[in-house]
């Protein structure tokens, strides 16, 4: 006759150690997920989105506005990552343009810093400072006489 082994029992303390494993590892995913979730979290949108409901239809109107205006800009990087706006009206680039700009990193990791521009050659403004490698967000305002219009564009 042949030994069969035999096989063993099934007893409580593989259940634990089965539940236990299992727990551990959930919980370690979870754990990692939020420790990374929550080291780059940029920050909020708006600090108040009640406030920010209040202002949504003077945002609604000044849109409006800017759209009337028909301006179309055009936004890029020259070779040493200056940045290079044109806008225009009946493609006409638009002369005598006053610039403002801040560029940020798109999660917050870094903090505003305002851009400044001069007239270059066919109606185009160039930042005086040129942008670190990386993607940013620039956020212009640009004037012409009375009018107004705003801008926010990524760059990378």
């Amino acid at each position: 006759m042949t030994d069969r082994p035999t096989a063993k029992a099934f007893t409580g303390w593989h259940m634990t150690a089965i539940l236990v494993a299992f727990f551990a590892v959930v919980m370690t995913v979870n754990f990692t997920m939020a420790r990374f979730a929550s080291s780059t979290f940029g920050g909020t949108v708006v600090d108040n989105s009640y406030v920010a409901s209040q202002r949504y239809n003077q945002w609604l109107k000044r849109a409006d506005a800017q759209d009337r205006l028909a301006w179309k800009e055009t936004v890029s990087l020259d070779p040493a990552r200056h940045v290079l706006l044109t806008v225009r009206k009946n493609d006409l680039p638009l002369g005598d343009l006053s610039v403002s700009a801040t560029v940020s990193h798109p999660v917050g990791r870094t903090a505003p810093v305002a851009l400044h521009f001069e007239p270059a050659a066919g109606g185009v403004m160039r930042s005086v400072e040129p942008l670190a490698l990386g993607r940013w967000r620039l956020d212009l305002s640009v004037r012409h006489g009375a009018d107004e219009a705003r801008y926010r564009k990524d760059v990378q």
